[in-house]
């Protein structure tokens, strides 16, 4: 599986903002398990001020000092569960979203190893998912969700594992991940950010 992702994304090229605004840039890391890759997923500590308590890739805003927003995923994949970035092999980046908050976020997919031990920051977390991804491809949906823009709506499927939610912005970013590198053809409609009409705010 693994193969074949890194084969999809080679010959893929994902949308890309204008760069104009503040930026962001996460990291999808699967687990290079021989039983089954797993997605890495974290749950954001309730106390935050910001998307508290959401499901989410390890990630953030682009520093100053963060040369491109490679550096900045991983940076921030380190900080947050303590994931060496010497340890992660990166395939290759997914289309750009843009977040409630309209920031503009890169995803990177990263191979890491299956036994690697990832400790949550807990000011920053308080809980670590390694999803199977083949949850995902069985598409074992809780939910989906009804959003409208423009006149347009959107269907974006929601999960649920282990009591949390994963929806919006992390659920997008999944299903293109699935979509792209493993056929999945789960149906999703170009996002506001990508069509002729202004950028507007997202899931």
């Amino acid at each position: 599986m693994i193969d074949q992702l890194k084969q999809k994304l080679a010959l893929h090229t994902p949308k890309t903002l204008n760069g104009v605004g503040p930026q962001a840039s996460v990291l999808i890391a699967l687990t290079d398990n021989p039983a089954g890759p797993e997605v890495v997923l974290t749950r954001r500590s309730r106390l935050l001020s910001t998307h508290s308590g959401e499901i989410a890739f390890p990630g953030g805003k682009r520093d100053a000092t963060d040369p491109d927003l490679l550096f900045t995923a991983l940076r921030e994949a380190e900080e947050e569960v303590g994931l060496c970035p010497a340890k992660v092999d990166i395939v290759g980046p997914l289309g750009d979203v843009l977040s409630k908050h309209k920031l503009q976020v890169r995803p990177y997919v990263g191979i890491i190893p299956a036994d690697i031990e990832l400790i949550p920051n807990l000011d920053e977390l308080d809980r670590i998912h390694r999803v199977p991804l083949s949850f995902f491809l069985d598409d074992r949906r809780h939910h989906t969700d009804k959003i409208k823009f423009r006149g347009m709506t959107h269907y974006v499927p929601a999960y649920e594992f282990e009591g949390d939610i994963i929806w919006g912005l992390t659920a997008y970013m999944l299903v293109e991940l699935l979509n792209v590198g493993f056929d999945a053809r789960i149906p999703m409609k170009v996002r506001p950010e990508h069509s002729l009409s202004e950028p507007d705010l997202s899931c």
